[in-house]
């Protein structure tokens, strides 16, 4: 994680941009030092940004002035002490991805709007949040995620991926869900599901296709262990590959056959575009970036909250209609070309690291 959180310094070139940069333009993306995935979405935008000399760091204490200061999170932007969020000459930039109803911090967002330059969040569901909690429209920006093709493709061939797969204990003709997220709650083992992530909605679903169909799951990301007990419990074959490397989960979406998003909150999830990018059908609840960038039955498919038939229903379709998985598996790579994360940064250059 220190690789991550001290990007600059481990990066020669970004140190040599710095050094003989005539036109100083500075950039901090504030992270906490336990998500990795905000982490890695500042080490994106400062990697591909051209104009912009930054930094990813979990402190704003040596910030300098006439700088921007993005936080790569509400909670992270919340948790900063006062005085580095009212410091004059600075931009600041705090990106929301979703507000879960009830929360009590989202009462906060009027309050702290004025030391807040812009806001930026990856899809409508969430700026619409934004203004009903008295956000100005104006200051809102919507930005996708983005996706490294040269990191996330499809398989090589089916021959390729039958032994990766066979290597971990995949049997030929078993179809293969994924699911590589955080959706227990904390850091530890993750026996208490994190519910906005719907791992209940995820197993409900799972165990409901393995009464037809030869089902293995794949899993990757912290914290997994309710959906592990559930697994078990249903005797449901899986395997929990924990990898943080973007690299190496990619060579997993490269086994799967179809990706679950259950879902009830997101921003993203940045699992669709993998999914996408991958070749890999994917299934989503209508949330965060899915309902902006999904087209039922074109691209993937797009399900109520909750709807557990209805993502199984999806499921065979999609294993059912070879026509219509090819349909999709192209139309998705399609889609994931136009969010390249090169595309992506730049427009964070121009529509949010610009002077007022």
């Amino acid at each position: 994680m220190n690789k991550i959180f001290n990007y600059v310094t481990d990066n020669i070139d970004l140190l040599i941009r710095r050094k003989l940069s005539s036109k100083k333009t500075d950039l901090y993306y504030i992270v906490e030092n336990t998500n990795w995935s905000i982490a890695e979405d500042g080490k994106n935008i400062v990697g591909n940004v051209k104009n912009i000399i930054g930094e990813v760091t979990s402190s704003a204490k040596y910030i300098s002035n006439d700088s921007y200061i993005h936080y790569g999170s509400f909670n992270v932007f919340m948790a900063a002490p006062a005085r580095y969020k009212k410091r004059k000459g600075n931009k600041i930039i705090v990106t929301c991805f979703h507000i879960v109803d009830g929360d009590p911090r989202a009462s906060m967002i009027a309050s702290v709007d004025k030391y807040v330059g812009k806001w930026h969040t990856s899809c409508n569901i969430t700026k619409n949040k934004l203004i009903s909690y008295g956000v100005n429209s104006d200051k809102i920006c919507v930005i996708p995620l983005g996706i490294d093709t040269n990191i996330y493709f499809p398989a090589i061939s089916l021959e390729e991926r039958e032994k990766q797969r066979s290597k971990i204990g995949i049997k030929k003709g078993q179809i293969v869900i994924g699911s590589f997220q955080k959706d227990g709650n904390g850091w530890d083992e993750g026996l208490e599901p994190k519910l906005i992530k719907g791992p209940d909605i995820f197993c409900d679903a799972v165990e409901m296709l393995s009464h037809e169909h030869d089902i293995f799951v794949l899993l990757s990301g912290p914290a997994r262990g309710y959906v592990k007990k559930r697994l078990e419990q249903a005797q449901i074959p899986y395997k929990h590959i924990y990898m943080e490397n973007a690299g190496d989960i990619a060579k997993l979406y490269r086994m799967i056959d179809i990706y679950i998003v259950a879902s009830r909150e997101e921003g993203g999830p940045k699992a669709i575009l993998e999914s996408m990018a991958s070749g890999v059908p994917v299934i989503s609840t209508k949330v965060g970036q899915a309902v902006d960038m999904m087209t039922n039955g074109e691209n993937g498919f797009i399900v109520d909250i909750e709807d557990v038939s209805a993502i199984t229903d999806a499921f065979n379709k999609i294993i059912n209609d070879l026509v219509l998985r090819e349909k999709i598996i192209k139309n998705g790579l399609s889609t994931a070309k136009n969010y390249e994360l090169k595309k992506i940064a730049e427009r964070y250059e121009n529509e949010l690291y610009v002077k007022d």
